[in-house]
């Protein structure tokens, strides 16, 4: 899916945490953000994702306005901040939670997935007792469910182990194989430079790249 970001600014109280954005995203790429924590990075996929309305400028989507002719992305996946999860549940009841709303996956998806985030071992462990990389890499797995035509990963990589990120890079260059429409942000260039097509940079609520 292609997303359009025309001069979009959002303030909040008396703060401008979003200035003058301009981004152009074309469907099947993978778009890299990099910038600080307070840079702006959540709050522009906060607004991609329609969870926030802009203050001024407009986002589109496959040629629909975001809060004028659609409230939210028809086909999406997203990770922000903290992963919302169900703590007194285990990675499958929360993805099977999930796919309920979504209008069904199959099972045998939802255990590929648990496999592919490294979590398998995890059995019957309720969430609440995930350390914050478990926890991160079933978000992963959450935002992925289903097959989203656009995925949104903020800080993706936080609190994970060498081994899971690399393969973590490989989820995303499996999901790009598929032609989905990816963004992620990091505060780090060279794990955004080996996976990205287009990389920006960040910096107090600007687009600088």
């Amino acid at each position: 899916m292609n997303i359009s970001i025309e001069h979009v600014t959002k303030k909040i109280k008396n703060a401008t945490v979003l200035k003058d954005i301009c981004l152009e995203m074309k469907g099947g790429t993978v778009y890299g953000l990099q910038g600080k924590n307070g840079s702006g990075k959540t709050m522009l996929m906060r607004a991609i994702s329609g969870l926030i309305r802009p203050t001024s400028g407009r986002i589109v989507i496959n040629g629909e306005q975001l809060h004028k002719n659609i409230s939210i992305p028809r086909s999406i996946g997203l990770l922000l901040e903290n992963p919302s999860l169900l703590p007194e549940y285990d990675a499958s009841q929360n993805l099977k939670l999930l796919a309920k709303m979504q209008g069904g996956v199959p099972e045998e998806e939802i255990r590929q997935l648990i496999r592919d985030v490294g979590l398998e071992d995890a059995g019957h462990k309720k969430v609440e007792k995930y350390s914050l990389g478990m926890k991160q890499r079933l978000g992963i797995a959450a935002a992925i469910l289903g097959s989203p035509d656009i995925i949104l990963l903020d800080e993706p990589t936080t609190g994970l182990g060498p081994l899971m990120r690399d393969a973590f890079l490989e989820i995303i260059k499996a999901e790009h194989r598929k032609g989905k429409t990816i963004f992620m942000s990091s505060h780090m260039f060279n794990e955004l430079e080996t996976t990205c097509d287009r990389v920006a940079l960040i910096s107090d609520g600007h687009i600088r790249s």
